[in-house]
């Protein structure tokens, strides 16, 4: 008697021990006689045994097999961006709140020192990390040294400005403020990379320049110092991040593997800063009003500037893992974002006097950063 189908006799499916058949070797034999009658287009007749439901054949377990699989990946696929999302606005808004703590609260005017420990505190980890294999470092030489000095002299000079108009400024103002990186940004990219933006962005930059005037004459306590060592932040946060993007072409071709990875920034970032910081520091003579100051001998000012340094380095990495998740729209979309808990919570926290017409111009500089966000996307 002939089959419409045939066994494939070069590799068979089972052997035969004394004429006896093994349980496993009875189940392939079968699979392969229903695969065999599928293919021919036949229909296997339900088992009678079962009460008139089919049991799941192959496909059927296949296909279930397929979708918890795609469920479970996509629930990953979901979650990984959320934990790396909620990752970095907590360790950005921590780590602000925890600088105004440090300087304010405390009454620490030595902005230079604070930010000389953060960076020594980030380099010893990103250190530590690479010695346990955690992370992937390029090995250092002086041309990519001399190459990134520049771009550090301005990283410095962005940390510094940033210390000390925190010190004078409220939280959400200096958060509003801020929005004028876009501005002079975009005006960089514009003379230097002819990079031409569309009339959204245009708009977006024009409401963030009224909220910021509207801003600083509804400040119950503006301070002239504070706001003009935020608008040197500003011009040179602007001027880090167009530096940057010249520097790191060049940088990559002076590494050994032709590349330049974010954590080997992070540390050239960090490390370079420590002598131009000392120098600083005997500049301005912060280092007599450090050893006199009696906030030093408070152990519990120890715990916030370490946590506020750590909080620092998390931010360079959560926002790699970030970026990485979901990509430069999401990321600086959710960056706008993130202003608005940044700006409540250092309302709420320090207890800033507040009118009803600077209210709406923080919450008018908030919707502004976040439109200018979409604008870019668009």
């Amino acid at each position: 008697m002939t089959s419409d189908f045939k066994l494939d006799e070069s590799e068979p499916d089972f052997v035969s021990v004394n004429g006896v058949l093994k349980i496993g070797e009875r189940t392939n034999v079968v699979r392969k006689i229903l695969n065999g009658f599928r293919r021919q287009g036949n229909r296997v007749a339900p088992d009678r045994g079962s009460w008139g439901t089919e049991a799941p054949g192959d496909d059927t377990v296949e296909l279930l097999v397929d979708e918890d699989e795609k469920r479970e990946h996509g629930s990953r696929k979901l979650s990984a961006p959320l934990l790396a999302g909620t990752a970095y606005c907590i360790s950005s808004c921590s780590m602000i709140v925890l600088n105004k703590v440090v300087l304010s609260s405390y009454s620490f005017n030595a902005g230079i020192s604070l930010m000389f420990y953060q960076n020594l505190l980030s380099t010893v980890i990103v250190v530590l990390l690479h010695f346990f294999g955690l992370v992937s470092l390029e090995r250092l030489n002086w041309k990519l040294v001399r190459v990134w000095i520049p771009v550090n002299v301005i990283f410095v000079g962005m940390l510094v400005s940033g210390m000390y108009s925190l010190n004078y400024i409220n939280i959400a103002m200096v958060t509003i403020l801020k929005n004028m990186t876009n501005i002079i940004t975009a005006v960089g990219e514009y003379f230097i990379f002819r990079k031409h933006q569309n009339r959204k962005v245009w708009i977006a930059m024009f409401l963030m320049i009224i909220s910021a005037v509207s801003g600083g004459i509804t400040d119950l306590s503006f301070d002239a110092v504070g706001y003009a060592w935020q608008i040197i932040n500003c011009i040179l946060t602007a001027g880090y991040s167009l530096t940057l993007r010249r520097v790191m072409d060049t940088a990559k071709h002076l590494t050994k593997s032709g590349s330049l990875n974010e954590v080997s920034m992070v540390l050239l970032n960090n490390m370079l800063s420590l002598p131009f910081a000392i120098v600083l520091i005997l500049m301005f003579n912060e280092w007599e009003y450090v050893i006199n100051s009696v906030v030093i001998s408070s152990p519990m000012f120890w715990v916030v500037a370490t946590l506020s340094g750590v909080l620092g380095l998390a931010i360079s990495f959560t926002s790699m893992w970030f970026l990485k998740e979901t990509g430069p729209t999401t990321y600086s979309l959710v960056g706008s974002l993130n202003k608005i808990p940044i700006s409540i919570a250092g309302l709420v926290l320090f207890n800033v006097r507040v009118s009803l017409e600077n209210l709406f111009s923080i919450l008018f500089g908030l919707f502004a950063g976040v439109f200018f966000a979409r604008a870019k996307m668009s």
